[in-house]
């Protein structure tokens, strides 16, 4: 029987895995961000360099990366109003307007002309309602590795959609930052575990850096 680093190194084959960021923007988890409690989370706990990190080795086997960004109009024209987590994001201080460098994806992450950006107006969800599925689809992806913020409400969203949608979800649970601190390992732990595939950052780096048997 395989070991759970052999099962996961099955999924992670390059050719048919993306990497999706979450929400990883200067406005969100930057240090003048909009949510400084998440920012700092996201930086203290090591997620965005394990962000960083992921990134930096899925432009180097191959691996496609896709980073979905929130904005707002100023207008707020499409943007939806039906929960309480909509309407505080218009009073916050700094707004995600398209074209600022709030919604410029965070240092230390960098992008590759290879990747590609998806932008989204209203909703939850990274996927739902967005570019991502079809483009995955089109990538030919089977796993798709989903790592940024927060763990509160994207993450799960893109994995449940994900799932959804017939991808296996692989989450690098040291990639993923929510608040409070402790709110994150319970969240992967009692509902992504279910539906996902957990690992560390460390165990998907080894597997999409590991020698491929020659066909």
């Amino acid at each position: 029987m395989p070991s759970s680093y052999e099962r996961l190194a099955e999924l992670l084959e390059p050719a048919s895995t993306v990497l999706l960021t979450v929400e990883c923007q200067q406005g969100v988890v930057g240090p003048d961000g909009a949510l400084p409690e998440l920012a700092h989370e996201a930086r203290t706990s090591g997620a965005l360099t394990n962000i960083a990190r992921l990134v930096a080795a899925a432009h180097d086997t191959g691996v496609q990366v896709i980073h979905a960004v929130a904005e707002r109009r100023a207008d707020g024209r499409g943007a939806n109003r039906n929960a309480r987590l909509f309407r505080a994001a218009e009073r916050l201080p700094v707004q995600q307007l398209p074209g600022t460098a709030a919604v410029r994806v965070a240092s230390p992450i960098e992008v590759s002309e290879e990747d590609l950006v998806v932008r989204r107006l209203h909703g939850l969800s990274p996927i739902q309602g967005t570019d991502v599925d079809p483009l995955l689809r089109n990538l030919g992806c089977r796993t798709l590795v989903v790592a940024g913020v927060s763990a509160n409400v994207a993450v799960p969203n893109a994995v449940f959609d994900a799932v959804n949608r017939g991808y296996t979800a692989v989450v690098p649970a040291d990639a993923i930052a929510g608040v409070p601190s402790d709110y994150t390992p319970a969240m992967v732990r009692n509902t992504l575990a279910l539906v996902a595939t957990v690992a560390t950052t460390d165990e998907v780096l080894g597997c999409l850096k590991r020698p491929r048997r020659r066909a």
